[in-house]
């Protein structure tokens, strides 16, 4: 249960990755002086694999939760928080990037 938890953080990383080529390009005064261009628009095929590095980060998260739920009968057992704040950070990121490809 523990390495499908880290490894939903790995995917996690992995996403935040992708994240970071597929967004826009900042364009600073010195590139637009040179005349050098940058992307203004999502990337649309790392998009889709930020979707599903989402998606997959969301089930793993939603795995171990339900794992966790039927494992721990003590009271002293831990809670496990980092399973729900890896879902909730999952389904928020979901939800933002559909608005942000929804409003354009």
């Amino acid at each position: 249960m523990v390495f499908i938890n880290v490894l939903g953080w790995f995917v996690f990383i992995g996403a935040l990755l992708v994240f970071h080529d597929a967004r826009p390009e900042f364009v600073s005064g010195v590139q637009s002086f040179w005349g050098l261009e940058g992307r203004q628009g999502w990337s649309k095929t790392l998009t889709l694999y930020l979707a599903g590095l989402l998606a997959l980060c969301l089930i793993i998260s939603v795995t171990v939760l339900i794992m966790k739920r039927r494992r721990n009968r003590r009271d002293k057992d831990h809670f496990g928080i980092n399973g729900y704040v890896l879902m909730l950070t999952a389904v928020a990121s979901l939800i933002i990037l559909y608005f942000e490809f929804t409003a354009s």
